[in-house]
């Protein structure tokens, strides 16, 4: 068999060819597939469906950022730290009353709360409330108070 001056090149042109068409086929998936498996009839369709998915996540993280900033803001009014402390306020006088008494501080973040104590004698239970205001009281707090508060504080960490 006998090669003409034409064989070769016409050999070269047609691999060419198949390289290219398979080229163009890899794209034509590669394209599909960035568009969505959208059958979409062209690319414009396409990235006009991709330009709106867009704008909806952009208002959805506008709506969840609004969201989360409102829960934010209701978590710090709420009680996140709580301790209470039992004691028996007569200990050494002979009066009976175990450590049946005790000091509770329920604080949110900012440190405003409350502070209830309770004394527990055989005969009597009296309950106290001092209010709290940036971790401190306008009245004055007893020891057990003090150290629940204290407590409460840690826990916010």
């Amino acid at each position: 068999m006998e090669l003409n001056n034409y064989t070769i090149p016409i050999g070269i042109l047609a691999l060419a060819v198949l390289i290219l068409a398979i080229l163009v086929t890899l794209l034509h998936f590669r394209i599909k597939k960035m568009l969505g498996g959208s059958s979409a009839k062209n690319i414009e369709e396409g990235i006009q469906a991709l330009t709106l998915n867009i704008k909806d996540l952009h208002g959805f993280r506008n709506d969840t950022e609004n969201y989360l900033e409102n829960v934010e803001k209701r978590l710090r009014g709420t009680v996140r730290g709580i301790h209470t402390v039992r004691f028996n306020p007569f200990k050494g006088t002979g009066a009976s009353g175990g450590n049946q008494s005790f000091a509770t501080a329920f604080i949110n973040e900012e440190g405003d709360g409350v502070v209830i104590s309770s004394l527990y004698t055989r005969d009597h239970v009296g309950i106290f409330s001092k209010a709290i205001k940036k971790h401190s009281s306008e009245l004055e707090l007893t020891e057990e108070e003090k150290e629940a508060l204290m407590k409460a504080k840690g826990l916010l960490i």
